[in-house]
């Protein structure tokens, strides 16, 4: 699933690349990822117009048209984006694209049909389920509000992080970094955290979270469906020796979510 730091540099991608290039055309291939309007409503509200702007909302990406509409996309588990010559050949799973008047596509393919996509006005973006819902972004709340947030939730550790309710914009991965970042068991209970412990999840949470913009960003490049994950410490290094320690990394799936943390560096 695409995090805050992948469609952080997917969007300073697309702001270079895209912003006051007319849409020619839009297409609808796969509607099973739009969720509305029609896929004859899509073609006709995208096409003919701009992107204006582009801006990142938790885990969506937002592009905002000349004509008022904004394109909400949740790329869940397995879509990406591709900005790629419109010569080029499609992907089988292509769901919908923008042909830009400048001989390029922006694509959006999705493996899995699991992402979300959405046109409507800024003011219809409360029609997405549970957009009303998400808390602030993970990156603009200081440790009183993180503190005063994390006092609603009483659950498991890693799952307060990835729930958009308390904070949006971490998913699974960076998540699991966070906490190895932090020393922090990922199966620890809030309330069984130290006031120190708490400071040093949210100073965690910050410098992961930056730290990974830059390196998705060089990483990345301008090829916007790459995931660049191997750099990670952890996450998905199950077996593998820690970075930290050398004590090899254990890897717990639970409801189809890989867990990774060092035992050693991270005690229950």
């Amino acid at each position: 699933m695409p995090e805050l730091p992948e469609l952080e540099a997917i969007r300073e991608v697309l702001i270079r690349q895209v912003i006051g290039v007319p849409i020619a055309s839009a297409e609808v291939r796969r509607p099973t990822v739009l969720r509305f309007p029609s896929t004859t409503e899509f073609a006709s509200l995208c096409a003919d117009t701009e992107v204006g702007s582009v801006t990142r909302r938790g885990k969506f990406l937002l592009l905002h048209l000349a004509n008022g509409y904004l394109i909400a996309v949740n790329p869940m588990l397995s879509g990406r984006f591709q900005l790629v010559p419109t010569s080029e050949r499609l992907r089988a799973r292509t769901c919908w694209l923008l042909r830009l008047a400048d001989g390029r596509d922006l694509r959006y393919y999705d493996d899995l049909n699991m992402g979300m996509t959405y046109v409507v006005t800024p003011e219809e973006l409360r029609r997405i389920p549970r957009w009303d819902r998400m808390g602030p972004e993970a990156l603009e709340v200081d440790f009183d509000q993180f503190r005063q947030r994390l006092r609603r939730h009483p659950g498991q550790v890693k799952n307060i992080l990835t729930n958009e309710t308390f904070l949006t914009g971490i998913g699974n991965a960076y998540a699991d970094e966070v906490l190895f970042s932090a020393g922090i068991y990922p199966y620890r209970t809030r309330p069984s955290l130290k006031p120190e412990e708490i400071e040093h999840l949210h100073e965690a949470m910050r410098a992961v979270l930056i730290e990974a913009i830059g390196v998705v960003r060089g990483l990345m490049g301008d090829q916007i469906d790459l995931k660049p994950r191997e750099w990670l410490q952890v996450h998905g290094k199950g077996g593998e020796p820690c970075p930290k320690c050398g004590n090899r990394i254990s890897q717990i799936t639970a409801r189809q979510r890989l867990t990774n943390f060092c035992r050693h560096c991270q005690p229950p």
